[in-house]
């Protein structure tokens, strides 16, 4: 239990913190606690870095309302784009929703960029939280995965 809990903790911090990798971490779990389980772990940090990215998410959101936000927005150029791609999520809510999900999964763009980005282009809050969650524990799969297969295969000690 103890594991799971360090873990989230982990999580929320990566996520607020961009420096701590929850990836060297969650390889570090992988490789020294062989039984525990992929699954479990994965849904905790996934969890983790949703909470985590919220924050980001509600920056984002709040941020059209700071005064150098809204005098930048005052530009032609910045509204023009910002108009653009608002209106391009709103007609196609499923291009940003697919966006944000291959972020939270490769982490390309960086997903705490994506997050700022989903709360100033109002992403449904719902959507957000459940394709941050779900994107990340895939992630967090995908690298336990692969440590358990480097362990088991005999390539590591």
């Amino acid at each position: 239990m103890r594991l799971l809990l360090a873990t989230f903790g982990v999580a929320v911090a990566s996520a607020l913190f961009p420096l701590i990798n929850i990836e060297a971490y969650i390889a570090g779990v992988g490789a020294l606690v062989a039984n525990y389980g992929i699954l479990p772990v994965s849904l905790v940090a996934g969890a983790g870095q949703a909470v985590g990215k919220v924050l980001w998410y509600e920056v984002g959101r709040s941020s059209l309302h700071w005064s150098y936000i809204k005098k930048k927005m005052e530009a032609p150029g910045w509204k023009r784009r910002y108009e653009r791609i608002y209106s391009m999520t709103q007609r196609r809510p499923w291009t940003g929703m697919a966006l944000l999900l291959a972020s939270a999964i490769t982490g390309f763009p960086p997903l705490a960029i994506m997050a700022v980005l989903a709360g100033q282009l109002r992403f449904h809050r719902f959507w957000f939280y459940a394709l941050t969650f779900i994107g990340r524990t895939i992630r967090f799969v995908i690298v336990l995965g692969g440590v358990a297969w480097i362990r088991n295969s005999g390539i590591l000690p």
